[in-house]
């Protein structure tokens, strides 16, 4: 008696002599945690960006609005003051992120070397970042004082007659900018110092067994493989200098004249003035103006650090 051949399993149950595994149910826990920062995200980002959008579209104080569509872009962007805005907010970015950039590689590389102090010196540049900005910027403020400032008082002792450095349209923002650098390169130097860690000390005896020198060794694996923190550093410096108001208010208020304003400082003085319609719509256009610049950028620096 011959033995049939099993046909093909027709039927949506198993196959003879499969186990089953029962179906597990996703469980609703793990996003519930992320409800408490959703919610922080909705009051304090969302809610508020929506509410400037609209209110950018009127004019308004705290008790009424009214609504008056695209005049207030069209009031602010034919400010007299803000071409040299613009120009101003762009090198003060560009000037500020690049230096940190720059000293905080080599500061990373010094406070991660062979030296003695050197977690005495990590707390030492790390330390302005702590400072207020405001407290920073008034201690410079008095510092830089053409007659009774500390700076032109040293620079006099080797023979060089210090100028009006916050007053001289010429140097006024150059000033700030460097007092920026000097607050934020403290926060750039600890990334580099946790980039440059993060570099397997093998690659460097390497360089060392084929007689490579320290040149080699930064040239060859610090700066290429510290891009990462390299990275860091130029996205939130320079979106940190489009954005940057409380270190130029604080020491030039955008002056002399209008040679150091930038487009936040021109804003804060639409505020000031009680055109409050206006200055949000400045705030929108800033707002565009940083996520036009950033998100390319970013967008530029995440393929090459990719490819690297």
């Amino acid at each position: 008696m011959t033995k049939q051949a099993a046909g093909p399993r027709t039927g949506p149950g198993p196959a003879p002599g499969q186990v089953t595994r029962p179906v597990k149910r996703r469980s609703a826990y793990p996003y519930a945690l992320y409800l408490p920062a959703a919610v922080v995200y909705l009051v304090i980002f969302l809610v508020p960006t929506v509410m400037a959008f609209y209110f950018s579209l009127t004019r308004w104080t705290l008790f009424d609005s009214t609504f008056v569509g695209l005049d207030n872009f069209r009031d602010f962007l034919s400010e007299q003051n803000l071409r040299i805005g613009f120009a101003n907010t762009l090198i003060y970015a560009v000037l500020t992120s690049g230096l940190k950039v720059v000293l905080g590689l080599l500061l990373g590389v010094l406070l991660t070397s062979r030296l003695r102090l050197r977690g005495f010196l990590r707390s030492v540049v790390f330390f302005p970042v702590l400072v207020s900005t405001v407290a920073v910027g008034i201690t410079f403020s008095v510092l830089l004082k053409p007659d009774t400032g500390l700076v032109n008082q040293a620079l006099a002792l080797v023979g060089i007659d210090g100028g009006d450095w916050l007053g001289d349209a010429n140097t006024a923002l150059l000033s700030v900018a460097l007092v920026d650098v000097w607050k934020g390169v403290g926060l750039a130097t600890v990334i580099y110092i946790a980039g440059i860690m993060s570099i397997p000390q093998e690659y460097y005896q390497a360089v060392m067994v084929d007689g490579g020198g320290a040149w080699h060794r930064f040239r060859h694996i610090t700066l290429p493989l510290s891009w990462p923190a390299t990275y860091s550093v130029i996205i939130l410096s320079f979106i940190g200098g489009l954005r940057s108001f409380d270190l130029i208010w604080t020491m030039t208020r955008g002056g002399p004249g209008f040679t150091s304003d930038t487009i936040a400082s021109i804003i804060y003085k639409q505020y000031q003035a009680g055109f409050f319609g206006l200055s949000t719509a400045g705030n929108v256009i800033l707002f565009i103006v940083v996520t036009v610049i950033a998100v390319p950028l970013n967008y530029y620096l995440g393929k090459r650090q990719v490819a690297a």
